[in-house]
């Protein structure tokens, strides 16, 4: 089973969800705006990335600013941020088995599959 916190408003995870799909990929999605994931799951997800939580967050946000973070901040200052604004949350971010991959481009999900 292959999961994918997505998006719809945004064209790289549309696109990440269309090659899955073109792949012939069951995909389960994760709506992550509206079903948030917890401090569990995005710490989850960093482990089975092998990234830092500032790899996945988007600085360029106006919530990044408005919540007075900092690219030095550590991990947990950042997953909670992004618990409390989801928008903060890099997508796509797609899971299959025990890997993941960011899919910014959309190819990067290919290794995974």
């Amino acid at each position: 089973m292959t999961t994918i916190w997505h998006n719809p408003r945004c064209s790289k995870s549309r696109q990440t969800l269309a090659l899955l799909e073109e792949r012939g990929e069951e995909v389960t999605i994760r709506t992550y705006l509206t079903d948030a994931p917890s401090a569990d799951d995005i710490r989850a997800a960093l482990g089975t990335l092998g990234l830092k939580a500032i790899d996945i967050i988007r600085t360029g946000e106006a919530a990044f600013k408005e919540l007075g973070l900092s690219k030095t901040d550590d991990d947990e200052t950042l997953i909670a941020a992004m618990v409390e604004s989801p928008k903060l949350i890099e997508r796509p971010i797609v899971f299959k088995g025990d890997r993941a991959a960011l899919g910014r481009p959309p190819e990067n999900v290919l290794d995974i599959l």
